[in-house]
């Protein structure tokens, strides 16, 4: 019994010493400028990597950042569409009307058109409603009796108006805060220059009234601002952790899907999976493990917001929280899949190339409205990150509902790549089966 052990006790020994790594005599006692052959080739083959790599992505940085640079250059590059709807009908209706429709739309970034109130059978609310379900980006509506509550309160000299109500600017911030923020202040400035300069018309206007004696004492914002405006944010921003999951989380959604990649290579690497198993089981774990690992850290995603108290139920009920998470698993197989299918075409040396035009083109089309940017960036209509946004909008904010049409392209993409890795994974094992040929000949 004995003579077993200490016999299974020196093959023990010896497996573990021929796992061990081994080192040639001179390892760990060289100089990286010595002029031995070995180390003159050590030292060309670490140059030429290094060499290869800076050159490489100095390549990218003009080939791929300037995809993203292009975005943000000359934003906005086009004009957004506004409306001027006249509900008045009377003389502030039409001074208003005609001072908006001549501005010139390239210092602005707004097109504004006027539009008869007789398109809004329903009043101002059917106009709120057509910004909310994105029908036009913005909306100045001079609101019904505009020049009457006017005149009336003159008349009366109604110390109780409110010049105010007479206009109402109207947009919809959670539809893009970037661009809102560039275009709100400029159209409250022009408001405000508006309603100023017909303050002053007026007060001529008023200067022979018997009354005016008795306004100038008792209202006197009839004579400094007789007529003014209400900013209406119809969808505001107003949850700042938002901000993680319409942008900027998104990168991260992809770097964890990255790692997902990479880990499952190298465990597939370690394994020896890749030249133990026959091309359609290797396919099958591939895809199960995306899959799987996929639905899990999505649900640790989902739950980190939730944490940080995102709203899920505002506008989809109790499932806001399933919908934002479903969400989350289909965009990171979106993102994920594609890794998925290209490391095993540029293998892991290549991959993280890919990486960066994969992230660089999804960002690029999700930091202003893609209407406002070059045409060249229209593909972010079918990209992953544009969709997620849109859809993560819509149950934070109660955007216009689009989250069907935002998971049927997500989902055509996890559809491309399930057909893309299985297409790969079959061209590299006949290379190497080709390769191993070579060899055994």
């Amino acid at each position: 019994m004995e003579k077993i052990e200490r016999t299974s006790s020196r093959n023990s020994h010896s497996e573990s010493a021929s796992r061990a790594p081994t080192f040639p005599s001179a390892a760990f006692s060289g100089q990286f400028l010595d002029k031995s052959p070995e180390a003159s080739a050590a030292r060309a083959t670490y140059v030429k990597a290094l060499v290869g790599g800076v050159t490489a992505l100095s390549v990218v940085i003009f080939a791929v950042f300037s995809i993203y640079w292009g975005s943000v250059w000359s934003t906005p590059h086009h004009t957004l569409p506004g409306w001027i709807v006249d509900f008045d009908g009377g003389a502030v209706g039409q001074a208003v009307s005609s001072a908006f429709s001549s501005l010139d739309s390239g210092t602005n970034g707004i097109t504004w058109e006027v539009v008869s109130a007789t398109q809004f059978p329903g009043g101002i609310n059917q106009l709120r409603n057509a910004i909310v379900q994105e029908e036009i980006w913005y909306a100045i509506a001079i609101n019904s009796g505009a020049s009457t509550n006017l005149s009336a309160a003159v008349s009366a000299v109604d110390e109780s108006y409110n010049s105010s109500t007479a206009i109402s600017f109207l947009g919809s911030e959670a539809r893009n805060e970037n661009i809102y923020g560039i275009h709100s202040p400029i159209v409250a400035g022009q408001l405000d220059a508006l309603t100023y300069q017909t303050g002053l018309q007026f007060a001529k206007n008023m200067s022979s009234l018997s009354n005016i004696a008795t306004i100038i004492s008792t209202t006197p914002q009839l004579i400094s601002r007789p007529i003014y405006y209400t900013t209406e944010n119809l969808r505001p921003f107003d949850v700042e952790i938002a901000s993680a999951v319409t942008f900027v989380g998104l990168i991260y959604l992809l770097i964890l899907s990255y790692f997902v990649v990479a880990v499952s290579a190298a465990a597939r690497q370690a394994a020896g999976l890749e030249t133990r198993l026959t091309l359609g089981s290797l396919i099958r774990v591939r895809m199960s493990t995306s899959f799987l690992a996929y639905f899990v850290i999505s649900l640790f995603y989902t739950l980190l917001s939730r944490a940080f108290q995102l709203p899920f139920s505002r506008h989809f009920g109790g499932a806001g929280f399933v919908i934002f998470w479903m969400l989350n698993w289909v965009g990171m197989l979106a993102c994920g899949l594609a890794l998925e299918a290209m490391i095993t075409l540029l293998t892991p040396r290549f991959a993280p190339f890919f990486l960066i035009l994969w992230i660089i083109s999804n960002v690029s089309v999700s930091v202003f409205p893609l209407p406002v940017l070059p045409d060249i960036y229209r593909y972010g209509y079918v990209s992953p990150f544009y969709n997620i946004s849109r859809a993560v909008r819509s149950i934070v904010f109660g955007t216009k509902n689009d989250v069907g049409l935002n998971f049927g392209v997500l989902i055509v993409w996890v559809a491309i790549s399930c057909c893309t890795v299985p297409l790969f994974q079959w061209f590299m094992r006949r290379r190497l089966v080709g390769a191993q040929k070579v060899l055994e000949a």
